[in-house]
């Protein structure tokens, strides 16, 4: 094999693998996601009272220059609640759908909703629950409602799914504009 044809087999496998890999990964945050939004839609009380320990502040250290953040009213705390499986219900959604289009080859398209849907749950669990949660309403000093480890595990997968999702590969140009542009 020569020089030529070792560099066509290995560019043919890339624009082959990542686009499989872009199609597991999210495939693999669409399921996590959808079991999510599921398993908070089906047992409602479970995450409900995480939700309202941590608005509420009440175990924190109770630090009298903080805790006018708190929100103490269950009809706030609750709404928050059910914005959050709605959103997550749509991430869900728009990632199942993605996967289909990835599946489809429909590449341009997947990627899009890919990022959509990726990009809202790093909203979700960013700036939702690491940036709010954990920093406005003091997430980090409650040893019982603390779900900081679980979100930055969720933003750190998302992350890595979209730098991969948005990897150059063969067929299209790359963000500079440059690169070789093939069929895909």
């Amino acid at each position: 094999m020569t020089i030529d044809q070792n560099h066509r087999s290995q560019q043919s496998s890339r624009s082959t693998l990542l686009p499989l890999a872009a199609t597991l990964l999210t495939a693999t945050v669409a399921l996590y996601i959808s079991l999510v939004a599921f398993s908070n839609i089906t047992d409602f009380g479970t995450n409900q009272a995480f939700v309202r320990h941590v608005l509420a502040m009440d175990t924190t250290f109770k630090d009298e220059d903080l805790m006018w953040r708190a929100i103490e009213s269950r009809a706030l705390q609750d709404a928050a609640y059910v914005a959050i499986i709605a959103w997550e219900t749509v991430a869900a959604l728009v990632l199942v759908f993605a996967t289909y289009l990835w599946v489809r080859r429909d590449h341009d398209r997947a990627r899009r909703l890919s990022t959509i849907g990726l990009l809202m749950l790093m909203l979700l669990f960013g700036a939702g629950f690491i940036g709010i949660g954990g920093e406005w309403f003091v997430m980090w000093q409650s040893a019982d409602w603390n779900g900081l480890d679980a979100a930055t595990r969720v933003f750190t997968l998302s992350g890595v799914v979209l730098l991969v999702v948005h990897l150059p590969a063969e067929g299209r140009a790359s963000a500079s504009g440059t690169g070789t542009v093939t069929a895909e």
